[in-house]
């Protein structure tokens, strides 16, 4: 009798999918905090209307260094005080290790327990890293400081983080996040669903046994799109960069053809098991709504 093969790439997604069916499905919305009084009036009207749609909860982003934790914190504890669940971002690069427990004392006393943990970006101008270099040592010194007081969220690159010297060491990074203590991960948003399949995939063999949400990018600005994705490192495939672009200026064409494309994207990740969907929201609501209703969650 010949001997069993071993399973193909297939065999191992489908069987890590199915470990990601065990955890609770999560539907998240993020925002940034907004620079003017006007920015947060719209955010407010934002928030209102998606919070509508029940998700999990709500985050905001952190600025370099810390530069928005008041608006961060503001943010968050107006969307709390209306009974939503909101997690702020936290970041380590250019701060002292008094700069992030002082944050997290912060968070605590205003009774929140859900946070996102980021390495950030270093502010331009800063002459240093500071004390706490990666996301791994900043998940590390929240349990330290707080133990099992937040649900800490990380970050994760399907298709590799632009400073990752290769496939593998970033694949390590996020390995020593989850041993750290992180509960979830979120990821960077891409196009192509292999590249979550194939990330999952290498997850697994590293033993990393916890969400992975699929982090969501509407499409209603293309321009805007290529720069984003240009710096962070989120390919986008190539026959919808040139479909985009041949489509000029007509935002209506471009908002449709968005539109069916992330559809059908979130379609296939919830269809092959993906524990639900973070939407980058870039403070509207119009885009995440309509993709919401066309999924019928």
């Amino acid at each position: 009798m010949p001997a069993p093969k071993a399973p193909g790439p297939r065999a191992l997604r489908s069987e890590f999918l199915e470990s990601q069916k065990k955890h609770p499905r999560t539907f998240s919305f993020e925002f940034f905090p907004p620079k003017t009084p006007g920015g947060m009036e719209k955010l407010r009207a934002t928030w209102r209307q998606l919070a509508q749609l029940k998700p999990r909860f709500f985050s905001c982003t952190y600025g370099a260094g810390g530069s928005t934790r008041e608006r961060t914190l503001e943010t968050v504890l107006e969307i709390q005080a209306a009974g939503h669940r909101a997690a702020p971002h936290i970041s380590c690069i250019g701060a002292t290790r008094a700069d992030v427990a002082a944050t997290l004392e912060l968070y605590k006393s205003k009774r929140i327990d859900h946070i996102v943990a980021l390495r950030g970006d270093l502010p331009s101008g800063a002459a240093s890293a500071g004390e706490l270099r990666f996301a791994s040592e900043l998940v590390a010194f929240i349990r330290e400081r707080t133990g099992d007081h937040f649900h800490v969220e990380v970050a994760c690159y399907p298709e590799f983080h632009p400073q990752a010297r290769s496939p593998h060491e970033d694949l390590r990074n996020f390995k020593r996040k989850v041993d750290a203590g992180a509960d979830a991960a979120i990821t960077q948003y891409f196009y192509n669903i292999d590249s979550y399949l194939r990330f999952v995939d290498d997850c697994e063999a590293l033993g990393i046994d916890l969400p992975i949400v699929p982090g969501i990018m509407p499409i209603g600005n293309f321009s805007q799109l290529a720069r984003f994705s240009d710096a962070c490192g989120a390919e986008i495939p190539r026959w919808l960069r040139l479909k985009m672009q041949s489509l000029g200026d007509d935002v209506a064409s471009i908002r449709s053809l968005g539109l069916d494309v992330v559809t059908d994207l979130c379609d296939r990740l919830l269809s092959a098991g993906a524990p639900g969907l973070h939407f980058y929201t870039m403070n509207q609501a119009g885009l995440t709504s309509t993709i919401w209703q066309r999924l019928g969650i």
